[in-house]
């Protein structure tokens, strides 16, 4: 194995080491810029990451023959995605030097002046030394080094290095086949787990998450290790896979490449995840600009998605069929129909299935739906779906028994994990052409956390969730959903509710005309068929009122149930609300909304019960509150003088804006507190699944700045406010209720010290407390838009509303307190939407005469915002801790 150095190696004096690497740092300079220029949309990705590997090759070739002696018993191998050929702009370089013990403590000196050299040329080198028996034990131990020494490429070996590699690690001394092939898929089924199973995320990882070039490498291992070739284009001879979807394959393992080679360069490191920070310049890279329609990011993602959803498609059929060849063939059990099980797999029974027949391809999912045990597709039949799939017509296209199979699929059983199916094996979106526009499309924002199909999905699934029983995010979706008249109507509502996204205008209007199309077609009554279109159209108006309205205010309320028109809608409406939501991102959905939602549909409920036409009875709202209040704490063992006495305490506008528990639990909070004492009170609301929110209660003697104080501790102790109502009592007093969440992770989630913190904050002096000034989180930077500061008068014309759209931030509610304590304004109510990085927060305030604030004090309140909010602004505001 003597494969040493050549001509150069007399000159490899230590002396001119230092500027032959920086000759080769140079070099590799020029080559890497030279890339870089070349790089674009058109680029051939193949050529690009050759050139990189054949440059570094060079440079190892000349560095192994500074430094070894010509005819040492020793032999480098490129290995790992180096030695596949394919170097990233940033990617290691893994080497592996093979040689014999002896010749490794001979040559050590040698060896570390070798890799000493490489580093100094700018190399990030990873290289291990071995003998072959060392090559054997270390793979035996762990299959990852296996595979990287699958990948080994000779740089400097002889064909008895070679061999000597080859036979090292072959099936017959380490992980024959079959337990190579398990181990594999085990790593891969947990690699994807750590990515959530999932490649629709808004920063999603190009090499190992589902979809990734990691699972294309995994598939070439197994095929190399199976039947010996290098390539899955070698297996399409073998039958193991179809030359559609070898070229398939590669043409996504291309568009992956593109995507990760492009990030090397503009984060100028090895990133592998697509975060915010470089997609925009990816894009921009990619030569994707923006339109009416979609902005170039958007474009850029949606190709990603989509060529990682193919990715998983087609790799899926692979792992089966290789499982197949270590397993041998099944025998198949008859199903109903012209189906069978093969292993557990769904497998069409004749050979020409489906014969371009929709109604088949609707039949296998049928049968899909009425067996749970099904493991999945068979691979057979799946390819046969795949292949036949462009010439599948849509619903327009089709027939009735058709469309009538499609309508049984969502009233029979399992509707939405059909839809999922049929949603990941492309069938749903050559059915309803407008939900393939919709595959994988991002929108470029931190609200959403999915792509529009994706989302569509997980709204499905949350549906599905309300038929199976009380679940405790939801307080009341288990009580509303037997009242379904049709379910299947609010899976179709689901269905479109987003379908028109991207299009340009609103997304409802246009989903609601698509719906209407499509359940007409389908044979649904004009009734039905009116219900899921006015869904769709009216899909983001009960979440809006709820958030952004005062819905203690009968009026509000009135105008929301003219709006619904009847407790069949209502229901359909609220349930859509609750499963949209929760189906935007993991930490959407919380306590404060579910509260929030559940009142409105209650408050809506007895409206329409009354009746529209029945005025607003003020006197008697506030009796019967009083009167449910009183029987409250009755139930806590207080007297009627006692409850009496807290009344009289109590602003008489509470009654109306608080419900009957929460007056309970404020008035039982302040029978021992005496004229002029503060007193703190604060609760969990929901039970384990709240997300931590908890309801405060603050009465105190008014004071100029305590809800900036109230607001800033809150800050200080890492939350965040959702909702805040400020009501002057009796005898210049004020009741305080915030509803907040943890929105940080030293939040202590826990009441009493939280209670305590303000106890002891409220207790000083008010000036002196200061919420901390906090570094905005990554994302956040990347969605910044100058703040949108409005004024307008409320409907009695006693107080000034202040709408703010801003960009959110930490301690975003506690600078805006800043700015109305400075001008001197009194906030009497709060309400604090976030939707993802936008923050869009409505206040009620006055003067400090509590009257509207009038011209000058709405410039005043602008420009002291302005200082404090513009995202230009690079200095900290005046007054504010630096």
């Amino acid at each position: 194995m003597g494969v040493g150095a050549g001509p150069q190696a007399a000159e490899g004096a230590p002396g001119g080491d230092a500027a032959w690497a920086a000759r080769a740092r140079e070099e590799l300079a020029r080559t890497d810029a030279g890339l870089a220029r070349r790089y674009g949309p058109d680029a051939d990705i193949d050529r690009l990451l050759a050139l990189r590997a054949r440059a570094v090759d060079r440079i190892l070739r000349q560095a192994w023959a500074r430094c070894i002696p010509e005819g040492a018993p020793l032999a480098l191998f490129a290995v790992g995605g180096y030695g596949r050929g394919e170097l990233f702009p940033r990617s290691d370089i893994d080497v592996l030097v093979l040689a014999e013990a002896d010749a490794q403590r001979a040559h050590e000196a040698d060896l570390a002046r070798f890799f000493a050299l490489l580093w100094d040329a700018g190399l990030p080198v990873g290289h291990a030394v071995r003998s072959a028996q060392e090559c054997t034990t270390a793979a035996a131990g762990d299959q990852t080094i296996l595979t990287a020494l699958l990948e080994s490429r000779p740089l400097v070996a002889d064909s008895g290095a070679q061999a000597a590699l080859s036979d090292a690690i072959a099936t017959t001394r380490v992980w024959p086949a079959p337990e190579f092939f398990r181990a594999k898929r085990e790593e891969l089924r947990a690699r994807h787990l750590r990515h959530g199973d999932t490649s629709d995320n808004l920063e999603p990882h190009i090499k190992d998450g589902p979809g990734g070039l990691r699972d294309l490498h995994t598939l070439g291992w197994m095929a190399q290790r199976a039947f010996g070739v290098r390539d899955l284009q070698a297996v399409v001879a073998l039958g193991h896979v179809g030359q559609d979807e070898a070229a398939t394959l590669a043409r996504e393992r291309r568009t992956l490449a593109r995507l990760r080679f492009g990030l090397h360069l503009v984060a100028s490191r090895a990133e592998e995840r697509l975060r915010f920070d470089y997609q925009k310049a990816l894009a921009q890279r990619l030569g994707l600009a923006d339109d009416a329609h979609s902005l170039a990011v958007e474009k850029m993602m949606q190709g990603f998605y989509r060529a990682a959803a193919v990715v998983r498609r087609i790799s899926d059929r692979l792992l089966q069929r290789f499982e197949e060849t270590f397993e041998g063939e099944a025998v198949p059990e008859p199903l109903e129909g012209d189906f069978v099980l093969l292993r557990g797999y769904l497998a069409a029974s004749g050979p020409y299935w489906p014969e371009g027949d929709l109604r088949q391809v609707l039949a296998l999912f049928s049968t899909w739906a009425a067996h749970p045990r099904i493991r999945g597709l068979h691979s057979r039949t799946a390819r046969a779906l795949a292949e036949t799939l462009p010439h599948l017509p849509s619903y327009e296209r089709t027939g009735p028994a058709a469309r009538g199979r499609f309508m049984a699929l969502l009233r029979g059983p399992q509707p939405v994990e059909t839809l999922t199916r049929m949603a990941r094996l492309g069938v749903l979106g050559q059915y309803l052409p407008a939900f393939a526009q919709v595959s994988g499309r991002m929108q470029f924002d931190l609200f959403h956390a999915y792509t529009v199909d994706q989302h569509t999905l997980m709204v499905l699934r949350n549906i599905a969730g309300f038929a199976e029983g009380p679940d405790e995010r939801f307080a009341i979706a288990h009580e509303v959903w037997p009242r379904l008249r049709k379910p299947e109507l609010l899976l179709l509502a689901g269905l479109f509710h987003d379908i028109a996204k991207g299009r340009g205008g609103d997304h409802s209007e246009l989903g609601a005309v698509d719906a209407r199309r499509f359940c007409a077609a389908h044979g649904l009554s004009e009734a039905d068929t009116g219900l899921v279109a006015w869904l769709v159209e009216q899909h983001l108006r009960m979440s809006v009122t709820a958030q952004k309205q005062d819905i203690s205010d009968p009026e509000v309320v009135r105008a929301f149930a003219r709006l619904v028109g009847d407790r069949e809608r209502l229901d359909y409406l609220y349930l859509l609300t609750c499963a949209d939501i929760a189906g935007t991102s993991p930490n959407l959905w919380n306590a404060w909304k579910d509260r929030l939602l559940a009142d409105l549909y209650l408050s809506t409920r007895r409206v329409l019960r009354e009746g529209l036409e029945v005025p607003v009875d003020v006197d008697a709202r506030v009796a019967e509150a009083r009167e449910a209040t009183r029987a409250l704490m009755r139930g806590r063992g207080y007297d009627d003088a006692t409850i009496d006495r807290q009344f009289a305490e109590m602003p008489e506008e509470s009654f109306l804006r608080f419900r009957p528990e929460q007056l309970a639990w404020q008035a039982a909070s302040l029978v021992e507190v005496f004229h002029g004492q503060t007193q703190v009170a604060v609760r969990p609301i929901g039970g384990s699944a709240s997300g931590g929110a908890l309801e405060v209660f603050v009465h105190s003697p008014d004071r100029d700045g305590l809800f900036a104080a109230i607001v800033a501790t809150l800050d200080r102790h890492g939350y965040g406010v959702h909702q805040a109502r400020v009501l002057m009592g009796p005898h210049g007093t004020v009741f305080d209720t915030f509803e907040v969440l943890p929105a940080d992770t030293f939040a202590s989630r826990d009441p009493a010290q939280l209670e305590a913190a303000l106890r002891q904050a409220l207790s000083g002096a008010l000036d002196q407390v200061r919420a901390p000034r906090r570094v905005a989180p990554r994302q956040l930077r990347h969605f910044r838009f100058p703040p949108r500061i409005e004024f307008s008068t409320t409907g009695d014309g006693r107080r000034s509303l202040l709408s703010l759209v801003c960009p959110d931030r930490p301690g975003l509610l506690s600078d805006v307190a800043q700015a109305l304590r400075a001008c001197r304004l009194r906030v009497h109510d709060a309400r604090i939407a976030t939707f993802g990085e936008r923050a869009e927060d409505v206040f009620q305030i006055t003067d400090e005469n509590d009257r509207p604030l009038d011209e000058a004090a709405q410039e005043a309140l602008r420009a002291a915002l302005r200082e404090r909010l513009d995202p230009d602004s690079q200095t900290p505001p005046s007054g504010a801790p630096r």
